[in-house]
């Protein structure tokens, strides 16, 4: 027996509803990202052109607060591609073996209290990281290296890799459990280990998972400041791995609240966050090239 007309004409009704709903959430999405891509490019240009393009990029010397201001973002800039790189090398792999041990290795009662854990470390806010690193890791880097001052890129690129190590594990685990099981079982008939197959026939299988995983620890790397502004120093310049540095979002987020209004200073500051926000930009649109590459093959 065919469905009453009302009822049809209620649920397509129903239907172009929720259509619509999702459009306006879909434009509200790419909106936000117009209004802020819009907002940095009208409050961040002013002072590129004053200050030059080429002697803010690539100027060595940040002294916003001197007589004669120089504003030269290159430190800031090495700083972070350094940071982020240093988080990346030691957290991918750490986080990586993490998600194939809970996914494939790990009894389900082991699993289950290792993934509280890493529930617990996703939820721990940055200031707390930040504050741990200050009083444990700083003091343990300058002891251990004989440095008079223990706050450096070392200890923000340990601190990173902690932070991002979640993310990882977590988003790696969901793409390797996603993998149909008869790909495993064909490779166990076949005479394979199962460690075997879980690194040549489950990790290639999940390969799109586990690298979008490490885009959106690149993303909370590059984007991270509270953390960082208490372990890296907070100090322009050139990036050392035992110096004191100043990240891309430390350095706004150190200024900002002392710099005066209309003042070069802010629009300088403004600037640095157009850069960062192009930096991410550029990230995202490269991984995300490699990704659609890798799944076309």
């Amino acid at each position: 027996m065919s469905e009453p007309k009302p009822q049809k004409r209620q649920f397509r009704a129903m239907e172009e509803v929720m259509k619509i709903l999702f459009l306006v959430c879909g434009m509200i999405s790419v909106g936000f990202v117009l209004f802020i891509s819009i907002y940095l490019i009208i409050s961040g240009l002013p002072a590129i052109m004053t200050i030059g393009p080429i002697e803010f990029l690539f100027g060595t010397t940040w002294a916003s607060t001197a007589s004669e201001p120089q504003f030269g973002i290159l430190p800031f800039i090495l700083t972070s591609i350094y940071g982020t790189a240093g988080a990346i090398i030691i957290g991918v792999p750490v986080g990586f073996l993490a998600a194939v041990f809970l996914a494939k290795v790990a009894p389900p009662k082991v699993a289950a209290v290792i993934r509280t854990a890493v529930d617990l470390l996703a939820g721990i806010p940055s200031v707390v990281y930040g504050l741990i690193g200050m009083m444990v890791l700083v003091p343990a880097v300058r002891e251990l290296f004989g440095l008079p001052d223990g706050a450096s890129l070392f200890c923000a690129i340990i601190v990173l890799a902690i932070m991002i190590l979640p993310t990882i594990v977590s988003v790696s685990e969901t793409a390797l459990k996603a993998v149909p099981p008869e790909y495993e079982e064909a490779s166990l008939a076949l005479g394979a280990t199962e460690i075997e197959t879980y690194m040549r026939v489950s990790v290639p299988a999940a390969k799109s998972g586990i690298a979008s995983a490490v885009v959106m620890g690149i993303g909370r790397a590059i984007g991270e400041a509270m953390a960082i502004i208490m372990v890296a120093g907070n100090v322009a310049n050139m990036p050392s791995l035992f110096s004191s540095v100043r990240f891309l979002t430390t350095a706004i987020t150190s200024e900002m609240s002392y710099a005066a209004v209309g003042s070069l200073q802010q629009q300088a500051l403004f600037s640095i966050g157009l850069v960062l926000f192009l930096f991410i930009m550029i990230i995202n649109v490269l991984l995300n090239t490699l990704l659609k590459g890798n799944r076309e093959k």
